[in-house]
């Protein structure tokens, strides 16, 4: 599968090791979300599905972090929640501690348990769950 060239740009500018966490991640979320329309957002790589931002990535100072904007309401333990709405995340430091199962149960449940970011601002910055 072919990466949006944005995306390839941030890995490259990556370490060898926060490298491979982001290609295996890119490559996971490929696969588990091909309808889902990738790009850099606000700094980092970002997958949308209908315009709401579902899962992304970026690294931090002492790890890679991923983010799933609905993660809160996942049944799938693991994440940890992050801000003040719905997000929760996973931090790594090495592509070894990924698990690729668990992933797949996250990424499947990205898809079917979202809130509604994409409308954010409409919504006088309150987000309201779109799936159950």
């Amino acid at each position: 599968m072919t990466r949006a060239p944005e995306i390839a740009d941030y890995h490259r500018r990556l370490s060898s090791e926060d490298r491979l966490i982001c290609d295996l991640l890119a490559d996971e979320i490929d696969r588990a979300l091909p309808d889902a329309a990738a790009k850099v957002w606000h700094a980092h790589p970002v997958w949308f599905l209908d315009g709401n931002p579902i899962v992304g990535y970026d690294r931090l100072k002492d790890a890679v972090r991923l983010m799933f904007w609905s993660g809160q309401s996942f049944a799938e333990p693991g994440l940890v929640a992050s801000g003040s709405f719905e997000a929760a995340e996973k931090r790594f430091t090495s592509a070894s501690e990924i698990d690729t199962d668990r992933l797949a149960v996250w990424l499947s449940e990205s898809r079917v348990v979202q809130w509604d970011y994409e409308h954010i601002h409409t919504n006088r910055g309150l987000v309201k769950r779109t799936s159950f």
